[in-house]
């Protein structure tokens, strides 16, 4: 489906056919479902920091733990190691898809937000904010923080996969 043919798909199945499509009445209560909709997305956002914030400390410790009782592993290192490396690696790839699926999640619910601002006397996010960003495609004006934070469990999971390969070959 091309990129107008997803808006139109999108706009269709958000506004529901009404006589009454003008007026104070109407015009207050989409503006009521745009505030809605906006703290929704915003606690989306909120809600995916507080999850690379719990990733972030649970591999700092780690990380920590691994330093300081990892410099004498016992002699059967390979398989000391293995388990909780496939431990650790499941939980990098965890964070990677719930950090993918929050930001498909917002970007779902920016394009919504884009619809019901057309309602609007103003589109501060869809017409305006997106525009001067650049739209997220020119990375000196804007690089989505989601394509960032993706990167992170990958760092994380190689850093774990090398630092296995360094005493297991040592």
């Amino acid at each position: 489906m091309q990129p107008n043919d997803r808006r139109s798909e999108l706009c269709r199945r958000l506004w529901i056919a009404s006589d009454d499509k003008t007026g104070p009445t109407y015009d207050s209560a989409v503006l009521e479902q745009y505030r809605l909709y906006v703290e929704m997305a915003d606690r989306i956002s909120a809600r995916r920091g507080l999850t690379n914030s719990f990733f972030v400390t649970l591999n700092t410790g780690i990380f920590t733990l691994v330093a300081a009782f990892g410099k004498t592993p016992p002699d059967n290192k390979e398989g000391w190691l293995a388990i909780p490396l496939v431990a650790i690696l499941g939980q990098c790839f965890a964070w990677f898809y719930l950090v993918r699926s929050y930001r498909l999640l917002n970007s779902a619910k920016y394009q919504v937000i884009g619809a019901l601002e057309e309602r609007l006397p103003a589109s501060p996010f869809w017409r305006a904010e997106w525009w001067a960003l650049g739209e997220g495609k020119d990375r000196a004006r804007y690089w989505p923080l989601t394509h960032i934070e993706q990167w992170i469990p990958i760092l994380f999971g190689l850093a774990y996969l090398a630092g296995f390969l360094a005493i297991v070959l040592a």
